[in-house]
């Protein structure tokens, strides 16, 4: 089993974090997705750039606060766990997936996987909330 944690404070209010975070269809930010496809209102599958598949199953969605699920592919089995706390309009996340290789040789890179994962996310979502921000003009 792995568990690697990310924390962040986003510059921009919750309802545009949450709204991108948790969008199936507008997943174009995602640098490491290809698509999603939408099994049923609580599963989806999520594909990799060279198509490589992982399902999830939400388990709870507390619109602005917390969203959780189950994830799973050929590979690994774990569940992921998002925080959501606004505070002076910005957006504090924390995110937590723990994991468990499938696969004994995997074991020993799950964890820098999942953070290597993570970070990759976290620059992603900057990037797409950098188009929420209002620009203030000096004149």
């Amino acid at each position: 089993m792995a568990i690697s944690n990310m924390k962040a404070i986003l510059q921009s209010d919750i309802q545009n974090v949450w709204d991108i975070v948790t969008s199936l269809e507008k997943y174009q930010w995602r640098s490491d997705l290809s698509r999603i496809e939408i099994l049923n209102e609580k599963q989806f599958v999520e594909y990799t750039l060279d198509g490589y598949a992982t399902t999830f199953t939400i388990t709870v969605s507390e619109p602005y606060r917390r969203w959780e699920f189950e994830m799973e592919n050929s590979n690994m089995k774990g569940y992921w766990t998002g925080i959501f706390v606004e505070k002076d309009g910005q957006t504090e996340i924390d995110f937590t997936e723990d994991v468990t290789a499938k696969k004994l040789l995997m074991k020993p890179f799950v964890k820098a996987f999942l953070k290597k994962q993570q970070e990759r996310y976290l620059s992603d979502l900057k990037k797409e909330l950098q188009k929420f921000r209002v620009v203030e003009r000096h004149e």
